[in-house]
Parts: C-alpha cells; structure tokens; sequence
C-alpha cells in the first residue's frame, strides 16, 4: 500500500516564498548599492574583476563562486562569459564557462522551484503562454532545449523551468546541450580580447565570423526542430515575453 503524500501545509509555503524574496532582494538591493558607491557599471564592475583574478592560481574558483552568484544579481551571462574567455582563453575558457554557466542554472532553477509552483493547468486560459508552460512541463528537454537554442533570455528560462517545476535532469541537459553554440561564440569573442570595453574594434575578423556562423546554425537548429514539431518558432519568444 502507497505511503500517503506529505504536502507543505499552505502558510509554510508562504513562509518559505517570504524568506526566498526577502534574501534575494537583499542581495539585490546590495549589489545595486555596490555599483551606485563605485559609480561602476556592469562592464566595468567586470573588468575590474578580470583585472584582479586575472593570472591568479585561485581565478578560476573565483570565476566559479561569481558565476554562481550572477544570477541572483541579475549579471548579464553573456558579459561574463566573454570574460571567461577573456580570463582562461579559448580552450580554458569553454571548460570553465560551461562548468559555471549550467551550476547558474541549477541556482536560478532552484529558486524557481521554492518560490512555488505555477497552475497546474487545469481551468488556465488557452493562450500561447499557457500552451508552453503545458509544453515545458510535458517535453521538458525538447522545449528547453529549443529557447536554449533561440538564445531566448537565460536567466527567465532558468526561473521559469523552476517555477513549473520541470524535471532537473532534462533541464540541465538541455541547457547544456542548447547553451553550447552561445558559450563557445561568445568565449571566442572574449579569448580574442584584451579589454572588456574594447567593443568590436578589438575582436579579430576570423573571430567574429566563427561566433557568427555559430550563433546563425544555433538558430537554424531551432528552426529546424520547432519546424518538425509543428509551428513558428517565433511564437516561443512571444510566450517567454508575454509570461514575463
């Protein structure tokens, strides 16, 4: 005979929601306060810590520790991997990066996941948003590994994956396969660099064709894939932007 199914009385629930918020609007609210003191922005905040952990024996744990921070600051990922690249190179770079960018995920996952779960669907409109987060929930790994590829916003794809409670196991695989053609591109632009604020004057052209064509096949795989399952890709953007 099955064990009954312990559930979190309701006020337990909110209780536990309260302290999630609480803790990162804390951060947040420090994170800004540290930005508004140094009269830095997010570029320069970053290159100032490419500049101190740059050739240190303990940079690439620093570089890990800040990447598991970043989403609950809202760091821009790409901006951080192309310091990724900047900091370990290409090779280097790509191992690092993919290392702290899916560890990210799992942290902005998790809070997802304790911030509670979203309608299960029953009595839910049937709009476009609706009919994804049914999707997310059903083909976990196809539909997460297509806003992967879209290069849909990370961080909004990590929250919302916890939020309706999608399996972890698709999801990171998913993520991990998706954000691939994104990581290895901007690693490159990054490893090709000498200063974060040095725009594209300072990316070499055979650099910028390469991250290019990757990010031009990561679209034509979606393409692909969303075309094969029926539909436009384009209304999983519309979705993502009308559930945020």
């Amino acid at each position: 005979m099955d064990e009954p199914r312990v559930t979190a009385a309701p006020h337990a629930i909110w209780v536990r929601r309260i302290a999630v918020i609480a803790v990162w609007a804390a951060i947040l609210v420090g994170w800004r306060a540290y930005l508004s003191s140094t009269g830095e922005g997010v570029v320069e905040s970053a290159q100032r810590f490419v500049d101190a952990v740059g050739g240190a024996w303990w940079g690439v744990l620093a570089y890990l520790a800040v990447y598991l921070v970043r989403p609950l600051v809202l760091f821009p990922a790409t901006l951080l991997t192309i310091a990724g690249g900047l900091l370990f190179g290409p090779v280097g770079g790509v191992a690092v990066v993919i290392v702290g960018a899916n560890a990210s995920a799992l942290v902005a996952y998790g809070v997802g996941r304790m911030l509670g779960r979203a309608p299960s669907g029953d009595g839910e409109v049937d709009s476009l948003a609706a009919r994804w987060a049914g999707r997310m929930r059903t083909s976990s790994f196809e539909t997460v590994l297509l806003m992967r590829l879209l290069f849909l916003p990370y961080d909004l794809v990590n929250y919302l994956s916890g939020v309706l409670r999608v399996r972890w196991v698709p999801f990171l695989l998913a993520t991990a396969i998706g954000s691939l053609p994104g990581t290895v591109s901007f690693v490159l632009l990054g490893a090709s660099i000498e200063q974060l604020d040095e725009g594209l004057g300072g990316i070499s052209p055979t650099t910028l064709v390469a991250s290019v064509v990757l990010i031009v096949a990561s679209l034509v795989v979606a393409r692909v894939l969303r075309a094969r399952r029926g539909g436009d890709p384009t209304e999983l953007a519309e979705a993502v932007a009308a559930a945020s």
